[in-house]
């Protein structure tokens, strides 16, 4: 059809300024109506967790050399693609941000921000990592330091100081935080933009097409996705209490620290998640988030003080410019450049970090989405990847940096302490040690509880359809749940608990991996026919046929194209 774009030919109003042509989009998602529980998801997840729980139980050795075979298959047969997928969505998420589908908003073209920006920053940096920061704050720069990865560097040289920071940066800044900025805008852009439930099946939909999301496909996505939350979140769990253990053995609180403890602390911070949890993300977790980002900053800044500050302040710059010196080595680093040695050390250290991050993308990335509501792609990955990426660049200079210098000042602080404990070895170092390891053991179990009372809430989501407000015997019902797997995944390890956690933690993150792969397309698909993107085509159709009837009367072709659309939109042509 040949038609004339000239404001007379169409008789359309002259106004002064350009109005942005609105197209309907869908009404407000189903999911904040009250959700019936989806008796498919929740009892295939259920019954399969009730049954490793009972085999981890009666048969605790038979399930630690299941899961160590297991692991061994999947760290030498498919270890590469932990390396290869976590750096594709990192190239992913910052393609979204630059490309032109980083002007789309997560709700309506017109709706601002649901949160404002320090409190989303706070939620989502405590949901997304705050126990395994206090974890590894001084562990992992320190390990890295004494026996840095296989064929790198010489142990304890200027060097070592290099590799370790920059390998602790590489697991801890743009990796993680793109992996959930993957889950959570593609769950962000499908509930806010398009309507549709909170589900990570429901984001599937323009790839697998709306029946086959809902349908038997959908809920095996949906039921993965529980797995993958349940033990990310045990994972942390099980950190957290271990940490509380050493710190009230290093207190003198209690004597040597068995699995009754830890168990005992496990029981303690699950019922304390589950009463968050069950209060609402308004009541709970925004309140201990931005609690515990105030005790962050002020037993950061303790340490940054009364440490070495100046070597703090000149390794900052070192640890940058290590970090991206090294990148591409880091991200390329397989058994194929090690052998067994360098296998056995990405099972400890990468590959099972990419498996956790990629474990927590269900609950954190959901978690993000919901808390995202108003603002763009762009500033949504701006904020998801670059904010606490500079958050985790502060932390380890501060910590990492202060244990390296101990230790290269002749304390042995790696060889004297073990893994959970090496931070309160650090305090001890200063003054006010006993004050600054209550923090500590503060810090932890609020990380724990602000984090796993989202992972709770979000099984509940996934169990009800896409509800964001799960009734609470659903929550309460997966909140205990994920405290018994913890334990479970703590007695497998025998006496290396922490072992019993990264084998299980790898194990069940392989099957959600394919899930992320799978988004990715989807959501790329789905973008593709935003409204926004659909109208900046249509103005360009408008703007060639304009060029090519030029008018010498129109003053302003474009904004006359602008004009046509915007008619042509309401009269539904």
């Amino acid at each position: 059809m040949s038609l004339r774009y000239s404001e007379r030919g169409y008789g359309l109003p002259v106004t002064p300024e350009r109005k942005p042509v609105e197209e309907p989009l869908p009404g407000e998602p189903k999911a904040d109506r009250p959700g019936r529980t989806d008796r498919v998801v929740f009892g295939v997840a259920a019954v399969v967790t009730l049954a490793f729980v009972a085999w981890g139980t009666f048969g605790t050795a038979s399930l630690a050399t299941a899961s160590k075979t297991t692991l061994t298959w999947v760290i030498g047969n498919l270890g590469w693609a932990f390396v290869l997928s976590a750096s594709g969505f990192v190239l992913f998420a910052l393609w979204l941000a630059a490309s032109r589908y980083g002007r789309i908003p997560l709700g309506r073209d017109d709706e601002p921000p649901e949160f404002r920006t320090i409190s989303w920053v706070a939620m989502m940096f405590s949901a997304g990592m705050g126990i395994g920061l206090m974890f590894y704050g001084v562990n992992e720069p320190l390990s890295h330091f004494v026996q840095p990865p296989p064929g790198t560097v010489e142990a304890g040289s200027d060097q070592a100081l290099q590799t370790a920071m920059a390998t602790t940066l590489f697991h801890w800044t743009l990796h993680p935080w793109a992996i959930y900025a993957v889950v959570g805008l593609a769950i962000a852009y499908g509930s806010f933009r398009r309507g549709r439930s909170q589900l990570i099946s429901a984001a599937f939909a323009p790839l697998l097409g709306k029946r086959r999301a809902e349908g038997p496909a959908g809920r095996a996505i949906d039921v993965l996705a529980i797995f993958a939350t349940l033990f990310g979140s045990a994972t942390s769990l099980g950190l957290g209490a271990l940490q509380i253990g050493s710190g009230l053995q290093v207190a003198g609180w209690l004597g040597e620290v068995g699995n009754g403890v830890v168990v005992g602390v496990i029981a303690v911070l699950t019922v304390a998640f589950v009463a968050s949890a069950v209060s609402g993300v308004a009541k709970g977790i925004q309140w201990l988030s931005n609690i515990n980002m105030v005790l962050a900053v002020v037993l950061a800044a303790f340490v940054f003080v009364v440490g070495p500050t100046v070597f703090v302040l000149n390794l900052v710059p070192t640890a940058i410019g290590d970090y991206f010196r090294e990148l591409a080595d880091m991200a390329g680093r397989t058994a194929a450049s090690g052998g067994d040695a360098t296998e056995a050390w990405l099972s400890g250290w990468t590959i099972f970090y990419w498996a956790w991050w990629i474990s927590w993308t269900p609950f954190v990335g959901m978690f993000i989405a919901r808390i995202s509501r108003g603002r763009t792609i762009r500033q949504f990955v701006a904020g998801v990847i670059g904010v606490p990426s500079l958050v985790s660049l502060a932390w380890f200079c501060v910590f990492g940096g202060t244990a390296i210098f101990v230790q290269r000042s002749g304390t042995d602080l790696a060889g004297t302490a073990s893994s959970e404990a090496q931070l309160f070895g650090l305090l001890d170092q200063f003054p006010l040690a006993p004050v600054a390891g209550v923090v500590v053991m503060l810090l932890v179990a609020i990380f724990f509880v602000s984090g796993a009372d989202a992972a709770s809430v979000v099984m509940g989501t996934l169990s009800q359809r896409g509800s964001i407000r799960p009734g609470k015997p659903v929550v309460v019902f997966w909140g205990v749940l994920t405290g018994v797997v913890a334990s479970v995944m703590l007695l497998i390890g025998g006496s290396s608990a922490l072992t019993g956690l990264q084998n299980l933690t790898i194990i069940a993150a392989l099957p959600f991996m394919l899930v992320m792969v799978g988004l990715c397309v989807s959501l790329a698909r789905d973008l593709r026919s935003d409204p926004l993107i659909r109208r900046e085509e249509r103005v360009a159709e408008v703007m060639e046929e304009v060029t090519a009837q030029y008018d010498p009367a129109d003053p302003d072709p474009e904004e006359t194209a602008y004009r046509v659309v915007e008619e042509l939109t309401r009269r539904g042509v």
